[in-house]
């Protein structure tokens, strides 16, 4: 009889503890194609692009994966995985992202993977995790597509810091204008035949005329910024070097007491030739990048990260934590709950296409 008991108490603890606390929490998978998905996506790039202080703008390639789950009191939080492609537009460009090409894989192409949560709330979107890390195509599939193709430099190499300086002395002693400064090594390629240095660095302007220079170490960033952005070769020839230098002005920024995160102030323009800069009046819809990069990028680095070829975007978000982990809710990422699936009554329910999406431009 004590048996018995003792068999009934112990079942009766084991229904205690298996059974839920709590309603059970449930995503619904969305098509990685799925127009919502790409909405929620495209605030994930800006996202990104905002955050950007050095290197090139990114643009979206493709989705690898995506969660939607409930938020408690109101809202979804969608849970992405995306890839993303570099373009050829400086972070302190303010070109909209739309207008910006992509780097070919020719010209060593540079893949973004990113994984993002993403709260939606009344119709907006808003990034509240980033995660994300950069890489250059590997040599092996640059030289596929072409053999001869040149591939990343380090940024730190001594023939790349060299052609950088010489081709900002270039340009300088052929500006009418302000004595510019070098802010960042952008890109850099070795070119065998024939040999020559490509590089790409952006400059800001000082308070120091060009032609009067006389220490540069005395020159200050204005209190305006304006920053360009160059390209420039030099080529060996017959122990001689010859510069080729051309650089494109952004127009001026005004001062910001404190930079908002919002995009609202944000100023941008079309950009102007060098010499002399003409006078652009901003677009009616300024993209939110040109307010968070511009005012922030005089605190980096000038020195190149030591033997890296590009700016990696894990450097972009260290430190970025979750807004919604102080929330109090209760999300288990990474465990898989049933699904719900939109428009599901039960197995012959039509099925949500897999995930990845569609490849928008090329697979690196």
């Amino acid at each position: 009889m004590k048996s018995l008991i003792l068999l009934l108490c112990l079942a009766q603890l084991w229904g205690c503890h298996s059974a839920p606390h709590g309603p059970e929490l449930t995503f619904r998978r969305l098509n990685c194609d799925d127009p919502e998905t790409e909405q929620a996506a495209q605030a994930a790039v800006d996202y990104i692009n905002s955050h950007l202080l050095q290197g090139y703008k990114h643009t979206l390639n493709q989705i690898d994966k995506v969660k939607v789950w409930p938020r408690r009191p109101f809202g979804e939080i969608f849970e992405l995985e995306i890839d993303t492609l570099e373009t050829t537009c400086h972070v302190l460009d303010p070109t909209p992202l739309a207008n910006c090409s992509v780097r070919q894989l020719v010209e060593h192409a540079v893949e973004g993977d990113c994984d993002l949560r993403i709260l939606k709330q009344d119709g907006k979107f808003s990034v509240t995790f980033a995660k994300c890390d950069s890489s250059p195509d590997s040599a092996e599939d640059v030289r596929k597509v072409c053999p001869d193709c040149p591939l990343l430099a380090p940024l730190n190499d001594s023939r790349v810091v060299h052609a950088v300086e010489a081709a900002l002395a270039a340009f300088n002693a052929q500006s009418n204008g302000s004595y510019f400064q070098l802010v960042e090594i952008s890109r850099a390629q070795l070119v065998p035949l024939p040999v020559s240095t490509r590089v790409e660095f952006a400059v800001a302007a000082t308070d120091c005329v060009a032609k009067e220079v006389t220490d540069p170490a005395k020159c200050n960033l204005l209190a305006e910024k304006q920053y360009g952005f160059c390209k420039a070769t030099i080529t060996e020839k017959l122990g001689q070097e010859e510069v080729a230098v051309t650089c494109t002005l952004f127009q001026t920024q005004p001062v910001v007491p404190q930079p908002q995160t919002d995009g609202t102030d944000a100023i941008a323009s079309t950009s102007a030739p060098v010499d002399p800069p003409a006078s652009v009046s901003p677009p009616a819809s300024p993209p939110a990048a040109s307010l968070v990069v511009g005012p922030m990028v005089v605190a980096t680095h000038r020195r190149p990260p030591l033997h890296r070829a590009h700016y990696d975007l894990r450097h972009a978000f260290s430190g970025v934590a979750s807004v919604e982990s102080a929330s109090g809710e209760m999300f288990h990422w990474g465990k898989s709950p049933p699904v719900a699936q939109p428009g599901v009554a039960g197995p012959a329910g039509p099925v949500v296409p897999p995930c990845p999406g569609r490849i928008r431009y090329f697979k690196v």
